[in-house]
C-alpha cells in the first residue's frame, strides 16, 4: 500500500466488509481479461457469499480461475474545497468455490438477515422455492486490507 498513513487495521477492514451495501467481485476470464461486477453479498463465518443465476460470464470466469478480488467502499464524502474525498474501503482476495446444502442455506439466510430482516419468514419460503435454481458461491478470505481518509 502506497499510503501507509491511510492504512486501517484488519478488524476495521472486516467491519467495512461486513457492513457494506454492495461489493465489486473481480474475476479474470480464460483470455486473462478482467471483469468486475457489483453484487449484494453477506459475510458468514468469515467467508463472503453471494448468489447468482446458474450460468453467465461470472460463472464462466470462476470456472476458468477461482482466484478473485472483492472490493467494498464504505462511507464517502467529496470535499470540493479541499480537492479531496473522505472515504473508507476494503479489498479482500481469496479463493472462490460453490456452496452446497447446509452452507448454501446458511449463506442465503445470511443474505436475508442483511437485506430483508423484517421479512425473514417470507424470505425462507422464497429461498425454498428457488433453492435449486440458485447458485451460491463463497470466497475464503486469504488477505484483506483497507484504507480510510478523513
Amino acid at each position: 500500500m502506497r499510503r501507509n498513513d491511510r492504512k486501517i487495521e484488519r478488524d476495521e477492514a472486516l467491519h467495512i466488509l461486513k457492513s457494506g451495501e454492495y461489493g465489486i467481485l473481480s474475476t479474470i476470464d480464460s483470455n486473462n481479461d478482467p471483469y468486475g461486477v457489483p453484487l449484494n453479498y453477506c459475510v458468514v463465518n468469515d467467508r463472503i457469499y453471494f448468489h447468482c443465476a446458474t450460468a453467465g460470464k461470472k460463472i464462466d470466469n470462476i470456472a476458468s480461475n477461482p482466484r478473485v478480488s472483492f472490493c467494498v467502499v464504505g462511507s464517502t464524502c467529496v470535499l470540493p474545497d479541499k480537492f479531496g474525498t473522505k472515504y473508507e474501503s476494503t479489498i479482500a482476495t481469496g479463493l472462490l468455490n460453490e456452496a452446497y446444502d447446509d452452507e448454501k442455506q446458511a449463506a442465503l439466510e445470511g443474505l436475508l438477515k442483511k437485506y430483508s430482516a423484517d421479512y425473514f419468514k417470507d424470505g425462507l419460503k422464497y429461498i425454498d422455492a428457488l433453492f435449486k435454481r440458485t447458485r451460491v458461491f463463497g470466497i475464503t478470505i486469504e488477505s484483506i486490507s483497507g484504507k480510510s481518509h478523513g
